[in-house]
């Protein structure tokens, strides 16, 4: 029998949750099967987009670029039948939900507060988000967007297979605090970027039909 055990395991994409004052991983999503294709957007803080005329404003940035990335996730029970599954994908689907809503405890909190009278309540701090895809690429980011299709179900109407869409922005300087451990891990994102442009193959002006600037 042919044996193909020096074949490498793929890499698989992820989320994780950090506790953003010590930096330890609370929680590790790892997505069933990497996607087939990213969306990726990225628009430039310009400094003269508003449209103010100032020619001197015309080549600066603000910040960095506003980034969103989008993707569909697969989720398949029945791609794993040595798992036992008696809820079928219903547990994954709620891990990917509770990204986007806060406990039921801190809700019931801002409830006890309101009833006696608390006149400001501080809205609910979500936790630390990264995304990984491959060890180049680990960004902070913010979920903006969870579509559910459920496309299969067992004969007590748990979901057992599911396309899952998710958005995400990329969480910059400009969105987390001075020193915040998103910050650095988005600096430490950005000087990944700065090392592979170092490592890119340098054109020439005569390949683009120009003779000089």
């Amino acid at each position: 029998m042919t044996q193909f055990a020096d074949i490498p395991k793929p890499i698989r994409s992820g989320i994780v949750i950090v506790d953003p004052q010590r930096g330890t991983p609370q929680q590790v999503i790892v997505l069933q099967f990497n996607p087939d294709s990213l969306e990726r957007t990225l628009a430039p803080q310009a400094a003269g987009a508003d449209g103010a005329g100032d020619r001197t404003e015309a080549l600066r940035l603000k910040g960095p670029a506003v980034e969103n990335w989008k993707f569909t996730a697969e989720i398949d029970a029945t791609d794993q039948l040595d798992v036992a599954a008696p809820n079928g994908i219903h547990p994954h689907l709620a891990v990917l939900e509770m990204l986007v809503n806060p406990s039921s405890a801190r809700l019931r909190q801002n409830e006890a507060l309101a009833a006696l009278g608390t006149l400001e309540i501080t809205p609910i701090e979500s936790p630390l988000t990264l995304f990984t895809w491959g060890n180049k690429r680990v960004l902070p980011v913010r979920l903006t967007e969870l579509s559910v299709t459920e496309e299969a179900f067992d004969i007590e109407l748990n979901p057992i297979r599911a396309a899952v869409g998710i958005g995400l922005r990329v969480l910059t300087t400009s969105d987390l605090p001075t020193g915040h451990r998103g910050s650095e891990l988005y600096l430490a994102h950005l000087a990944q970027k700065e090392r592979l442009v170092g490592t890119a193959a340098a054109g020439r002006l005569d390949t683009l039909g120009v003779r000089g600037i």
